[in-house]
C-alpha cells in the first residue's frame, strides 16, 4: 500500500493560522516537526519581507536566505537557527495576508507538484548545489538592486514549495531559473555599475 501523501504548503499554512490573529509564531514553531521539509518552511518565511514595499525588504530577506543556504551546502539535515532569531517570526495577521495573495497560485501549482525525484533534494551533492544557489541569490537580494527584490523573492518562494512538496523535478526547474538569475542580475549590475562610473570619478 502506498504511503499517504505528506502535507503540502496550503495545509501547512492553513494550520499556523489557526490561532489568535495578532500572536506571532516564532521559527521554532514554524519548524518544528517538519524535517528536512524544515528548510523550505524557513525560506517561504525568510522571503516575506522581499515583498514588503519598502527598501529594506531585501536586506531583511537575503541574509535570513543565505543563512538557510550556507547549512544546505554543508549538507546539515535540519536547519539551526541563533537563539534570538529563533524566537522572531511574523505574526499571524501578517501571514494571512500573504497567504491569501499566494493562495490562487499554490493551489494551482498544486494540482501538478508533487512528491517525485526525491535524491535531486537529498543527495548531498544536489542538497550542496541547492545551498550554492540560494547563498548566491539571497546575496543578490540583500544588495541594493533596483527592482529585483520580487524577481528574486519569487524565485526564493518556488525553491522553498520544491523542498515542502518534495517534488525533484521542480527543484531542477528551479535550478536552471536560478542560474538564468544570477547570470542576468550580474550583467545588469555590471551595467549599471559601469554607466554610473563616470559619474563615480567625478566626486571621488
Amino acid at each position: 500500500m502506498p504511503e499517504p501523501r505528506e502535507a503540502g504548503t496550503r495545509a501547512i499554512l492553513d494550520a499556523l493560522l489557526d490561532g489568535d490573529p495578532a500572536q506571532s509564531l516564532d521559527f521554532d514553531h514554524l519548524l518544528d516537526g517538519l524535517g528536512r521539509r524544515a528548510f523550505g518552511m524557513l525560506l517561504f518565511v525568510a522571503a516575506l519581507p522581499a515583498f514588503i514595499p519598502i527598501p529594506v525588504g531585501g536586506a531583511l530577506s537575503g541574509p535570513l536566505i543565505m543563512l538557510v543556504a550556507a547549512q544546505l551546502l554543508v549538507g546539515m539535515g535540519h536547519p539551526w537557527l541563533p537563539g534570538f532569531i529563533a524566537r522572531l517570526g511574523p505574526k499571524r495577521q501578517s501571514l494571512a495576508r500573504f497567504e491569501r495573495i499566494v493562495d490562487p497560485w499554490l493551489a494551482r501549482l498544486e494540482r501538478i507538484v508533487r512528491p517525485r525525484l526525491t535524491v535531486v533534494l537529498d543527495h548531498p551533492l544536489a542538497s550542496a548545489f541547492t545551498g550554492l544557489l540560494l547563498l548566491l541569490l539571497g546575496l543578490l537580494l540583500a544588495l541594493p538592486i533596483p527592482l529585483t527584490n520580487y524577481l528574486l523573492g519569487g524565485l526564493i518562494l518556488l525553491y522553498a514549495l520544491t523542498l515542502l512538496e518534495r517534488d525533484g523535478a521542480l527543484m531542477l526547474v528551479a535550478w536552471a531559473l536560478g542560474i538564468v538569475a544570477l547570470v542576468t542580475t550580474g550583467a545588469l549590475s555590471g551595467g549599471l555599475i559601469a554607466a554610473m562610473q563616470p559619474w563615480i570619478d567625478k566626486l571621488t
